[in-house]
């Protein structure tokens, strides 16, 4: 695992979720396709939190401490229990990017870190730091297609009466 190559990623996707965020219009920051989506504002703050109460915490947990406990997440209930579409976007957008440069930071000075350490996670299997890594990089882009799923399904409603078949299959 190149932690290089990991932290060049993890700066890049920081870089896209801002260029997909920064600029929609007010009405935009809160729209939900349906009920049980999140828009882009819960989006962003869901990011925030998980990069300062899981990946970092638990990477670093993985490192340096395996056996310990880690702290309790409640990522889907803190959508409402945190009010995330009480908060402001360009504020939202900003602690989620100044989080991030900690993290970036925090990786830099990893020297030689063990892939391999690891524990048992609560679901049963043996979560590696590794795989901790791995999964951070992959929540970023599952998050940036989920972005870009918002951005598209407002745009098309948005432009009714005309239609966007035209740019092709979604």
């Amino acid at each position: 695992m190149n932690l290089e190559t990991y932290i060049i990623r993890l700066t890049h996707n920081a870089a896209a979720i801002a260029n997909l965020v920064q600029g929609v219009p007010a009405e935009q920051e809160r729209w939900r396709p349906s009920a049980s989506d999140w828009s882009i504002l819960e989006v962003v703050n869901h990011l925030y939190d998980e990069e300062r109460e899981d990946f970092r915490q638990r990477l670093d947990l993985l490192l340096h401490q395996p056996q310990a406990d880690w702290p309790l997440i409640d990522p889907a209930g803190w959508v409402t229990s945190r009010q995330y579409s009480q908060r402001e976007l360009p504020a939202s957008l900003e602690n989620f990017l100044q989080e991030r440069e900690k993290s970036l930071e925090w990786l830099r000075d990893l020297s030689q870190p063990d892939w391999e350490s690891g524990r048992m996670a609560p679901w049963g299997s043996k979560m590696r730091a590794g795989d901790m890594l791995a999964a951070w990089l992959a929540h970023d882009f599952l998050h940036i297609r989920q972005l870009n799923e918002l951005q598209y399904a407002y745009w098309a409603r948005a432009a009714d009466p005309y239609q966007v078949g035209y740019a092709g299959d979604w």
